[in-house]
């Protein structure tokens, strides 16, 4: 993929780690390398970046990073698989991800979170308002759309429809498992009204228990005290190895009404993991969950 890799993602953390651990500033980087500490921070989170080999070098030698040494050849295996990868893709005109044709019609910090998802091997998500994008109708899509933006043109909200098409794909790949799970208000939400709120419901019970790389519980509003009601709506993203064979851990991320946070930390993974385990403690099985959608539904439908 195009934009954040993993290899480039991996190559900026472990590089910002280096300069913190040095105690130098992203401008006194960037003045090393000749290059804008605005470049710096890009790069750094995984952004693509015009850097070569020497600068990235003399980043290393400025972070006083030891020469030879593991740190130095982790760098430079990452740094081969970035090129490899840039190379690869221009060999097949790919030089962009599919969704950077819609940056148009999605906020900034969603472009990165879209590259995540796209070479993600496990995504959980926890939902306490929103039905998650990969499982949403197109008319429940239209809905939310033009709640946000009452303007939005009929060429523009066409473009996001496609673009969660585009999204939903993925669902197809039994490499790429989902788990999803959703508060009862999530469900009972009717973005649109009832009749796009009844087609919805019916399109997750076509969904639930139909793949098995996809699974959608339910917690109910009378499941008492658990960790979700503090952990609120997250993403958990996990991936594969690179081809470096470094593990490349994963990311959580929070999106709010004013843009998303990524959490790599490893005491927050933590956190939001025993999060996850509590809310698979009280969540309805999948037959329980598909039992309480068609009770909704009936509800709206009648």
């Amino acid at each position: 993929m195009a934009g954040s890799s993993l290899p480039r993602r991996a190559l900026g953390r472990r590089l910002r780690g280096y300069r913190i651990r040095a105690e130098k500033s992203q401008l006194a980087a960037g003045l090393r390398v000749e290059l804008s500490p605005q470049s710096i921070g890009r790069m750094e989170d995984g952004q693509k970046v015009k850097i070569c080999t020497s600068q990235i070098r003399d980043l290393l030698d400025f972070y006083s990073v030891p020469e030879p040494g593991d740190e130095r050849n982790e760098i430079f295996l990452l740094w081969q698989e970035v090129k490899d990868q840039a190379l690869a893709a221009k060999l097949a005109g790919t030089t962009k991800g599919w969704w950077q044709a819609y940056t148009d019609q999605y906020e900034p910090h969603f472009d990165h979170y879209l590259g995540l998802e796209a070479v993600a091997t496990h995504l959980t998500t926890h939902q306490v308002v929103l039905l998650p994008g990969l499982l949403q109708t197109a008319n429940h899509r239209r809905a939310l759309s033009l709640a946000g933006d009452p303007n939005v043109s009929a060429a523009g909200l066409e473009r996001r429809l496609e673009l969660a098409a585009y999204r939903q794909v993925r669902l197809a790949d039994r490499n790429f498992r989902v788990d999803v799970l959703l508060s009862e208000a999530v469900l009972r939400s009717t973005p649109g009204g009832h009749a796009v709120a009844v087609e919805q419901l019916e399109h997750l019970l076509g969904l639930i228990g139909s793949r098995s790389n996809l699974s959608i519980r339910a917690i109910p509003l009378d499941s008492g005290s658990h960790l979700g009601l503090l952990a609120q709506s997250f993403t958990l993203l996990e991936f594969p190895p690179l081809a470096s064979q470094l593990a490349e851990p994963p990311i959580v991320y929070v999106e709010g009404y004013e843009g998303g946070l990524y959490l790599e930390r490893t005491d927050m993974i933590e956190r939001h993991r025993r999060a996850i385990a509590d809310l698979q403690r009280v969540a309805l099985t999948e037959d329980d969950t598909k039992q309480l959608v068609q009770k909704i539904a009936k509800e709206y439908g009648a």
